[in-house]
C-alpha cells in the first residue's frame, strides 16, 4: 500500500490514508512509542482541548514526513542527520489539507527549538531522541530567529502542536483508533 495521492474521492483517500499511517506507523522514532501510537496520542491531546478541527488534524499528521521519508529507528544511519521530516510532510499535507494543518507540521521542529530557547526547564523535559534531535536541527534558536518564528502565521498553532508532540510518548495508553479522527480529516480535506 503506498501514501494516497488523490483526493478526488474523499472517502476513499481518508480511508487509504488511515490504512496507510496504521501500515507504517509500526515502526519506532521515539524509544518509547510507534509513529502510528505517537499520533494518535498527539491527535488525542489535541482532541481534548477541543481546538479547531485542523489542529487535531496537524497533530495527527505531524510526523508523517517520517513515514514519507522511512525514518525510523531500524535505520542504520537513524538520526545521524537532520532529514527534515517537518517540510516532507508540509508539503504533502499542503497538498490536500492547505495551511491550517501543513503550517503547524512545517513549524513543529522550530517550535521546539524556541520553546528551548524561551523556557530554561523546556529542554530537560524532552525525550531523549528529540534532545538528540534537537541538536541536529539547529539548537537555540538566535534573538532574529526567535522572532521570525513569533511573526509565522501558525506558530502559536505550531507550540501547542509541539507540545502535544512531547506529552504523547507514553507506552501502552490508550486512546481512539484512527477511524476516530476520520471525520476530521474529511472535514479539513481539499479536494484536489
Amino acid at each position: 500500500m503506498n501514501l494516497p495521492h488523490n483526493a478526488t474521492n474523499p472517502e476513499k483517500f481518508v480511508a487509504d490514508l488511515c490504512a496507510w499511517i496504521e501500515q507504517e506507523g509500526v515502526s519506532y522514532y521515539d524509544e518509547t512509542v510507534t509513529q502510528l501510537d505517537h499520533a494518535l496520542q498527539s491527535a488525542y491531546l489535541a482532541a481534548q482541548e477541543s481546538v479547531e478541527r485542523s489542529q487535531v488534524v496537524a497533530a495527527l499528521l505531524h510526523d508523517i514526513g517520517h513515514l514519507i521519508i522511512d525514518e525510523h529507528s531500524r535505520r542504520e544511519d537513524f538520526l545521524s542527520h537532520d532529514a527534515f521530516h517537518e517540510k516532507a510532510g508540509c508539503l504533502w499535507a499542503n497538498r490536500f489539507f492547505g495551511d491550517p494543518v501543513s503550517e503547524p507540521i512545517r513549524l513543529h521542529v522550530p517550535a521546539k527549538r524556541w520553546l528551548c530557547t524561551t523556557d530554561d526547564a523546556y529542554y530537560e523535559r524532552l525525550s531523549d531522541s528529540s534532545k538528540h534531535s534537537f541538536t541536529l536541527q539547529g539548537g537555540m534558536m538566535s534573538s532574529k530567529e526567535a522572532a521570525a518564528f513569533e511573526a509565522e502565521p501558525f506558530s502559536k498553532e505550531a507550540v501547542k502542536l509541539r507540545l502535544w508532540d512531547d506529552k504523547a510518548k507514553v507506552t501502552n495508553k490508550k486512546v481512539p483508533a484512527i477511524i476516530a479522527y476520520q471525520s476530521d480529516l474529511l472535514a479539513c480535506l481539499h479536494v484536489v
